[in-house]
């Protein structure tokens, strides 16, 4: 496992804050939202910016790519396009 730097920490702290801010003031279905549209497409650039530069820090330290899994899993999951569904796939059932 990698260390991560001052950055990557920096970048998961404001990601995770934002998360809890969003989550913290989404009201219940049916209700208005509390955050202006302006407000909520600056939440989704932050989001955007947040992740982009966390993907370009992973690429430069080689671990690029990579594909969430469950503990009990040996590898990845296979991605399957969203242009493969409901067709055959040999092996896949």
């Amino acid at each position: 496992m990698h260390d991560l730097s001052k950055e990557q920490q920096i970048l998961i702290a404001m990601r995770k804050t934002l998360a809890a801010i969003v989550k913290d003031v989404t009201p219940p279905p049916g209700m208005k939202h509390p955050l202006s549209e302006a407000t909520i497409e600056d939440v989704r650039q932050c989001f955007g910016l947040i992740s982009a530069r966390e993907k370009e820090l992973a690429d430069l330290d080689g671990r690029g790519g990579e594909r969430p899994y469950y503990p009990d899993q040996d590898q990845p999951a296979q991605v399957i396009s969203v242009t493969k569904i409901g067709k055959k796939t040999p092996g896949i059932h």
